[in-house]
């Protein structure tokens, strides 16, 4: 049955009145039908694309209870516990502890296996000098001037060598990716490779035979020196030049909110570019504010809400097979002749709302205006007293907190910022602008524009794991049209990449002296 049919059958039966017992049947249809919408009416739902909900329910509820009136209410909490868990939170405390000891221990292992390669690669120099001295000491033959001299080189080049080595590899971690650095890998098994082929010919060639040359013996060391000085060379313009040229163009958005930025980025896999964003992200991105996404949410139910279906023509065999059908095609409709209107009730509560935020923007910049006057007063009185009884930025911060603290709280309410910002770290940040003497504006400025996401707390941005997902392998370099996810508690970033395009570039002559022109003026004027 058709959205047509229920209205034109409702009117037909609410227009007319019958005989007694045909409008009890009526009666009673219409009964059943609306107890059976009534029932069925939770039941109606619009297929829209899966989305997890942010923060969870368990955050959600959580954002609910919280108690935002410091600035006005102070509650002290004592001889019970404030803090409670649920099984679905130790749950995931586990979880947590069970990756982290993951990531520990595999963090540990790699740091191990470039500890002992380190030491093969710098011991393996001085064994092959110390050897021929332990085990066949009569029979070498004397070291002159440029085997003496060799020495100083092997040792000076041990020297670079280990420099350099400390400052490309034993760099402290800065995130731990899904799969090995293919080039790393590579660099390690070449220089394992290598070292061992130098120890298998320096036992089949020297340790076999003896050899008696030991200025020969010297340049062989010298000529491993050398080879590894070269390798690090190569680990340089792998790991560090190769992706200093910029080859894409990704995009990165923010699932939740559309937060948009382009970077370029150089030849690098899936993996190393996805912890190029993150950097960046961090740094760039205004932080995530799900109060913010509420709004639009709750807009969205106020319009389908009080939308109902009634099933006027009763629980026929066709109505029932096709009930599901005709309430989904009469929401949908009664939801379309809605949003013919709804775009004038979303203009007047934006213009409410922005009028509700220029308003007490403006009670916040005269009360923190008079704050820091008083913050003048108080100094130049206390220029006047005695060393000791001078006021400490953090005092004058929590004498003067109180005469702001409401019209601060009112404004973060109506922007959704409540949750960004507590009572303590608005202190101190008051605190630190006493102290380097900044303006109230430079106080304002963290509140009144949203900062990049490392200017808050930990407890508000810091994911403890971003999934990356990608139906290439992360290993894989970047390519024209690349498509990933960084994914983590409450949003993901999309990213997709675009290569820089191949740019031709023409030169055109312009001859200079067709840029010379003659100006010749009459003598003759009209009189």
């Amino acid at each position: 049955m058709d959205t047509e049919s229920t209205y034109s059958g409702y009117s037909y039966y609410s227009g007319r009145s019958r005989g007694s017992h045909r409008h009890g049947e009526r009666s009673r249809d219409r009964h059943k039908s609306r107890s059976k919408d009534s029932r069925s009416e939770k039941s109606v739902t619009i297929n829209t694309p899966p989305a997890e909900p942010l923060l969870g329910d368990s955050s959600v509820r959580g954002e609910q209870v919280q108690d935002d009136n410091w600035g006005e209410t102070t509650t002290a909490v004592t001889g019970t516990s404030e803090h409670s868990l649920s099984q679905e939170d130790i749950v995931r405390i586990t979880k947590d502890l069970e990756d982290s000891v993951g990531l520990d221990c595999r963090r540990y292992f790699t740091l191990t296996l470039a500890v002992i390669l380190g030491l093969l690669v710098f011991l393996t120099p001085l064994a092959f000098l110390v050897l021929p001295h332990l085990l066949w000491p009569e029979k070498l033959q004397s070291c002159g001037t440029a085997c003496e001299g060799l020495f100083i080189s092997v040792a000076f080049k041990l020297l670079i060598l280990l420099l350099a080595v400390w400052a490309l590899f034993f760099r402290p971690p800065r995130a731990g990716l899904p799969r090995v650095f293919v080039f790393r890998a590579l660099l390690a098994v070449l220089v394992l490779l290598f070292v061992v082929s130098y120890w298998l010919f320096y036992g089949v060639r020297i340790l076999d035979s003896q050899d008696e040359n030991y200025q020969g013996i010297v340049q062989y060391a010298v000529s491993l020196v050398d080879a590894l000085l070269f390798i690090h060379y190569l680990a340089i313009v792998l790991l560090e030049l190769r992706q200093l040229q910029p080859c894409f163009s990704v995009c990165v958005t923010r699932s939740t909110d559309g937060e948009t930025r382009h970077y370029n980025l150089g030849q690098l896999s899936i993996q190393r570019a996805a912890l190029a964003i993150l950097e960046h992200y961090y740094c760039d991105f205004p932080v995530h504010n799900p109060a913010l996404l509420s709004a639009s949410k709750s807009r969205a139910a106020k319009h389908l809400a009080g939308l109902k279906v009634y099933n006027v023509d009763g629980p026929g065999n066709n109505a029932a097979a096709g009930l599901a059908h005709s309430q989904s095609r009469a929401m949908i409709a009664a939801a379309a002749r809605r949003r013919d209107t709804s775009h004038n009730e979303l203009y007047y509560e934006e213009a409410e709302h922005e009028r509700r935020v220029r308003k007490r923007k403006a009670r916040l910049v005269v009360a923190v205006e008079e704050a820091f006057t008083h913050i003048k007063r108080m100094q130049e009185e206390e220029q006047k007293k005695a060393p000791g009884d001078v006021m400490d930025p953090r005092e004058a911060a929590q004498a003067i907190f109180p005469s702001m603290a409401r019209a601060l709280q009112k404004y973060l309410r109506t922007t959704k910022q409540q949750h960004c910002h507590s009572m303590e770290s608005i202190q101190q940040h008051l605190a630190f602008c006493i102290t380097n003497n900044m303006t109230p504006k430079a106080f304002l400025e963290s509140y009144l524009t949203p900062g990049p996401t490392l200017q808050y707390s930990r407890d508000h941005w810091l994911a403890r794991q971003w999934t990356l997902i990608s139906e290439a392998s992360v290993t894989s370099g970047l390519k024209d049209g690349s498509v990933f996810l960084l994914k983590c508690v409450d949003f993901s970033l999309v990213v997709t990449a675009k290569k820089i395009p191949y740019i031709q570039m023409s030169e055109e002559y312009i001859d200079p002296k067709s840029h010379k022109f003659v100006l010749r003026l009459q003598s003759e004027t009209s009189v």
